[in-house]
């Protein structure tokens, strides 16, 4: 099979800003019909239309994906809605900064819940389907911090790290099905991530990634002719890491 924009349909999580609205913005571009996942609110709908007038089909899914039992049913129900999903992007996630030391349970669990238990439980929703078909593409968005090792920032990178590891045991497993998986690393991004509560650092945003630059990636790695396969791809600021 050699694929094309053209009719292609992709899933997107963290659809309502940051890399995911800037992948579907970059997606629908290219003529890719989407499908997004974010917690309902009036800038995922700003996402949508900005996409539909691109001319593409579009449709929103107000999920919290923190609400982890109830994931892989209403991700399979949004493929039978659309007659199949050949890529799906997990890009939602948080960031969380905290010495280690200084970490409570509870905060750990949430950073795993949503950057690594999420993606498992949204690729569960789709597998049954893209095995079906024999085909589809799976892009994980892990982070640099899986190999580089930043202070306070432990349970992100943790979160990630596995994420990287999780991504490397499925591709093992689903290649024999045509299903392709792919992580993207990417460095600092200049995204609303720095304006979180939960985040904590004082960053040159300047010197950041573009969100847009990272879709680009994402969107050439999907559209890979399918006898191939990024497995894994890092991309960082060119003045460097932060």
């Amino acid at each position: 099979m050699s694929f094309s924009s053209s009719k292609l349909r992709a899933v997107i999580t963290g659809a309502s800003s940051g890399i995911g609205e800037a992948t579907a913005l970059t997606f629908a571009k290219a003529g890719i019909n989407l499908a997004l996942i974010s917690r309902p609110s009036d800038k995922l709908q700003e996402v949508a239309k900005a996409a539909q007038k691109m001319g593409v089909l579009t449709q929103t899914y107000g999920i919290d994906l923190c609400q982890l039992a109830e994931i892989p049913a209403k991700v399979e129900g949004i493929a039978d809605s659309l007659g199949g999903i050949d890529i799906i992007v997990n890009n939602a996630g948080m960031g969380y900064t905290n010495l280690l030391a200084d970490t409570s349970l509870s905060d750990w669990q949430r950073v795993m819940d949503l950057n690594l238990t999420s993606v498992f439980q949204c690729i569960r929703g789709v597998l049954p389907q893209m095995r079906e078909q024999g085909y589809g593409t799976i892009i994980n968005i892990s982070s640099i911090a899986t190999s580089h090792a930043f202070p306070k920032w432990g349970a992100y990178s943790v979160s990630k790290a596995g994420l990287a590891a999780f991504s490397k045991v499925l591709a093992a497993e689903e290649r024999a099905n045509g299903i392709r998986i792919i992580t993207i690393n990417p460095g600092a991004v200049n995204t609303s991530i720095w304006d979180t509560d939960t985040v904590q650092a004082d960053l040159n945003r300047s010197t950041m990634l573009d969100p847009y630059t990272v879709a680009q990636t994402i969107l050439q790695a999907a559209l890979l002719p399918a006898e191939a396969v990024i497995e894994e791809m890092t991309i960082v600021p060119s003045a460097g890491t932060l």
